[in-house]
């Protein structure tokens, strides 16, 4: 299993911290997210059924009609390498590592290739994997850039695959529109914006004949029916999402200019975080550590990732150890 945020059990292990103590920072998950109301008894007594409205509210709020719910976007991860048989696979590096993982794990020749790469190696590739906006460094693609790529890939039969799991706050740089056409394919989640992580529900959206392969391979009830429900709610509540984003923008903003004040200038992020690379990365990680407070950890290249507090006491939290750390 790769690393990744919000161990806090096992954090509050390591350094005697009781778990209700911690201020987790380390998964870029909205921590005002979406209100959950009570779930109605019948979603935990009556099996998920597929004509409930969820896809309806997907294709309202993503914009587009070719889609697939799936168990979070990291069910799709390791499903869409099962659909191709052993390839040349670029993927984007430093990124979010499950990508490179399981293309790896199913077979293929996977290179790690940093942004400024892929244009020199496209037309060697079958397959490219990007995320954009990119986790952990925030870097962004365009979406001409990234429309470029795909008609040159799907010329000769190969995919683009985007993972947009950050690209909720900023949906005019989504590449959606055009996820219908084959060879593009564009995962998102509801993990992050709505801060919905726990329902574990995504989307493919991609060319009608994958979709039909994604879904035989998944096989039934793949979202538990309280997840299609809150999900669907969700995807629909336009009033929310309008000041999440407002939100969200200034939150970003603000923890920018908290760590630039304390001598972390961010070298990247986005709505829901700031990169910062850092040759201290290994003793900041634990400073900030013994003081409950998680952030993400990153070795190549050497960084912290912070997400975005929540309550102004959080806040206040995180600028007192700041202020320990200079």
């Amino acid at each position: 299993m790769l690393e990744h945020g919000g161990k806090i059990r096992q954090a509050a292990l390591h350094y005697g911290i009781p778990p209700e103590d911690w201020l987790d920072l380390s998964t870029g998950i909205n921590p005002l997210g979406w209100p959950v109301p009570a779930i109605p008894l019948e979603c935990w007594r009556r099996l998920p059924e597929a004509d409930d409205g969820l896809e309806l509210a997907a294709c309202g709020y993503y914009g587009g009609d070719s889609l697939l719910a799936v168990a979070g976007s990291q069910a799709a991860i390791r499903a869409l390498p099962e659909l191709r048989s052993p390839c040349r696979v670029g993927v984007l590096a430093p990124t979010y590592a499950e990508h490179g993982y399981a293309w790896s794990r199913s077979g293929h020749a996977v290179e790690p290739l940093a942004p400024n790469e892929i244009e020199l190696c496209l037309d060697r590739l079958d397959v490219l994997v990007l995320v954009n906006p990119n986790n952990p460094t925030g870097e962004r693609f365009s979406v001409e850039a990234l429309r470029a790529w795909h008609g040159r890939l799907a010329a000769r039969g190969g995919w683009l695959v985007v993972d947009e799991a950050f690209m909720d706050a900023t949906p005019e740089h989504s590449l959606v529109a055009y996820a219908g056409t084959e060879g593009l394919v564009v995962l998102r989640s509801l993990g992050k914006f709505f801060g919905l992580a726990g329902a574990r529900v995504g989307f493919v959206m991609a060319w009608p004949e994958l979709l039909e392969r994604l879904n035989e391979a998944q096989g039934p009830w793949t979202l538990a029916h309280p997840a299609r429900h809150a999900a669907r709610l969700a995807l629909a509540d336009g009033v929310w999402q309008k000041t999440a984003r407002q939100h969200l923008e200034n939150s970003s903003r603000r923890l920018a200019d908290l760590l630039t004040q304390f001598g972390l200038a961010p070298s990247g992020g986005t709505a829901l975080f700031q990169w910062v690379e850092c040759k201290r990365t290994p003793t900041l990680h634990k400073v900030l550590a013994r003081q409950g407070i998680l952030v993400r950890r990153f070795d190549d290249p050497a960084g912290l990732r912070f997400g975005l507090p929540g309550a102004e006491a959080e806040w206040l939290r995180l600028e007192q150890a700041l202020r320990g750390l200079s």
